[in-house]
């Protein structure tokens, strides 16, 4: 009972968010569920792992299909490129059992994220104390659709 509650105030979260709080949701999920992707992985539940791991890749597709190529220009082009190779990178971890592969693309999804922060939020004090400088104009995510 409890989770069906919890499981619906994260799906009004998704909805009623905007385009930038999204962007930044989806680095989130996508870092966590590497992070438990991780851990199980090294604890040997390998089947919690997939399911973890499979979110992750999802989230990530899902960041790959919201590219705007036309408005994003350079920025979404590079986007693609780096989400592209951290499919890669998830992939060598079944193949070639490279955990250092989910390190690897958590900090570049951490580093995105950060990025994503400071351009839509301002500097990292301003993120930190939870007072957001710039103000939703255009409801535009540079490099993504709505």
């Amino acid at each position: 009972m409890y989770g069906n509650g919890v499981r619906a105030y994260h799906e009004t979260n998704v909805l009623t968010a905007d385009p930038k709080k999204l962007v930044i949701m989806c680095y989130e999920g996508a870092i966590t569920n590497l992070k438990i992707a991780r851990e199980r992985y090294l604890s040997g539940k390998y089947e919690a792992k997939a399911k973890a791991m499979q979110k992750a890749q999802d989230i990530i597709s899902e960041l790959m299909q919201a590219l705007d190529f036309e408005k994003g220009g350079e920025i979404a082009k590079n986007l693609d490129t780096l989400y592209n190779y951290m499919q890669r990178r998830l992939l060598d971890v079944e193949a070639k059992r490279d955990t250092k592969a989910v390190d690897e693309v958590i900090c570049m999804l951490e580093e995105l994220k950060e990025a994503w922060e400071e351009a839509f939020y301002g500097d990292k004090e301003n993120i930190k104390a939870g007072s957001y400088v710039a103000e939703e104009s255009s409801g535009q995510v540079v490099g993504a659709t709505q």
